[in-house]
C-alpha cells in the first residue's frame, strides 16, 4: 500500500500567474458541504448556471479553475482532498506530455535504426555478391606456366586420334571410356586446377576449356597403346567456372620407363575451340609428388611403376629437368582414402603459345621420346 504523506509534504504553492481568481456563482452549497464537495460536483454546478434555484449572490474564489473548498482560507490550507486533486491533475498533464514525447522519440529512433540496418544489410549483400562473382587468385603471377610437349599420345587430333571430337568428352570423371567401355582400377585421385588469367589481373579464366589426359597404372595410354586403341579412358574436358577451377576424378598415373610420373593438359579459350589443337593457349605437364608416387606404387595395381620410378629423377627426366617449381602440385590424402592434387595454372594470353619440343631421351611405352 502506498503511504499517505502529511499534507504539507505535497502541498503546491501557486506561482504569481496562478493566484486565486474570483468568479460569480449562483446558489449556495448546502450547510456543512464545504470540505466535502468534489471537483466534479463543482464543475457541474458551474455548468448548470441559472438552472439552479435563485439564491444569495456572492463571489466564490477559485484556483486553477476549481472552486476552493475553504473559500475563507489560503490555497495551501484547503485540505488534503483539494491538494491531492491539484497534484493528480498536474501529474496527469505531465504524464500525457511525457508519453507523447516518449512515443515521438521512440518513433524517431526506430525509424533511424531501421534505415541504418536496411542500408547495412544491402551493403553487405552487395559486397558478398561482388566477392562471389570475382574470386581472388591465391597468388599474383608474373610468369606463366612453362609450355611443354604434348608427347606422342595427345588424342587431340594433331596426330590422328581425336577424343576431342567425341560426344561426351566434356566430363569430370575420366576413369572409364567415354562410351561406357573399359574402366581403370587404381588409387583414387582428384585433380583440381585453378586456371589463372594473368592478363585480367590474375583473375579466373572463366569459360576456358581444359583437356586432361594421362597413362593408366600399367603405363598405357588409351587410343594408342596396344590392346586399348579403342578405349578413351583417362581423357576428358572441363570448362572453367566462375571460381576459376576445373576438377577431374581419376586415378594416380603409373610410371613407365624413362619418364617421371606426370599428367598432360591443354587449355583452350572456350569449349567451341577444342576441336582444333592449334587453338590451345597453353600445353603443359604436371609432375607428381615423389612421396605420393613411392607410396602408391607399393600397391599391386601398379606392377612395374616402382621399378621404373627407381630409374629416373626429376633432374634426368627429359621434360622436367629444367625445373618444376610451377609444375609441382600440392598433394594430400592416402592410398586408402585417395589423393587430392591441386595446382595453379597461370596463363599469359597476350603471348603466342609455342609447343615445346621434348629434349632427347627415351620415354613412353615402347621407348618413344618426349612423352
Amino acid at each position: 500500500m502506498t503511504p499517505i504523506f502529511p499534507r504539507r509534504s505535497i502541498r503546491v504553492y501557486p506561482a504569481a500567474s496562478e493566484a486565486p481568481r474570483v468568479r460569480k456563482a449562483t446558489g449556495d452549497a448546502a450547510p456543512g458541504a464545504q470540505g466535502t464537495t468534489s471537483p466534479a460536483d463543482s464543475a457541474r454546478s458551474d455548468q448548470q448556471g441559472t438552472g439552479q434555484q435563485a439564491g444569495t449572490t456572492h463571489e466564490q474564489p477559485t484556483f486553477e479553475g476549481r472552486p476552493l473548498d475553504r473559500p475563507h482560507e489560503d490555497v495551501e490550507d484547503q485540505g488534503l482532498a483539494f491538494d491531492l486533486g491539484t497534484l493528480i491533475d498536474r501529474r496527469r498533464a505531465l504524464g500525457i506530455f511525457g508519453a507523447g514525447a516518449s512515443v515521438f522519440a521512440l518513433a524517431a529512433c526506430t525509424g533511424t535504426t531501421t534505415s541504418s540496418s536496411s542500408s547495412s544489410a544491402s551493403a553487405t549483400a552487395s559486397a558478398s555478391e561482388t566477392a562471389s562473382a570475382t574470386p581472388s587468385p591465391s597468388k599474383t603471377y608474373d610468369e606463366e606456366m612453362p609450355q611443354e610437349t604434348a608427347g606422342p599420345y595427345p588424342g587431340d587430333g594433331s596426330n590422328g586420334a581425336d577424343a576431342l571430337d567425341v560426344s561426351g568428352v566434356e566430363r569430370s570423371n575420366i576413369t572409364a571410356s567415354i562410351d561406357g567401355g573399359a574402366a581403370v582400377d587404381g588409387v583414387a585421385m582428384t585433380l583440381t586446377m585453378n586456371i589463372v588469367d594473368m592478363v585480367k589481373d590474375n583473375g579466373p579464366m572463366t569459360g576456358a576449356a581444359v583437356y586432361v589426359w594421362h597413362c593408366d597404372p600399367n603405363g598405357n595410354y588409351s587410343m594408342y597403346s596396344e590392346g586399348v586403341e579403342d578405349e578413351t579412358y583417362l581423357r576428358g574436358v572441363q570448362v572453367v567456372g566462375k571460381d576459376g577451377t576445373v576438377t577431374f576424378t581419376s586415378v594416380v598415373p603409373g610410371c613407365y620407363a624413362g619418364r617421371w610420373p606426370h599428367i598432360h593438359f591443354e587449355v583452350f579459350p572456350d569449349i567451341g575451340s577444342i576441336t582444333d589443337a592449334t587453338n590451345a593457349v597453353l600445353t603443359s605437364q604436371i609432375a607428381l609428388s615423389e612421396e605420393m608416387a613411392n607410396t602408391v606404387y607399393k600397391d599391386s595395381r601398379y606392377p612395374d611403376s616402382a621399378t621404373n620410378m627407381s630409374q629416373v629423377t626429376l633432374e634426368t627426366d627429359n621434360v622436367f629437368s629444367d625445373g618444376v617449381d610451377m609444375q609441382m602440385p600440392k598433394v594430400s590424402g592416402s592410398v586408402a582414402k585417395g589423393y587430392t592434387v591441386t595446382i595453379d595454372v597461370p596463363i599469359d594470353t597476350s603471348t603466342e603459345p609455342t609447343a615445346a619440343a621434348a629434349p632427347g631421351g627415351a620415354g613412353g611405352p615402347g621407348g618413344v621420346p618426349g612423352q
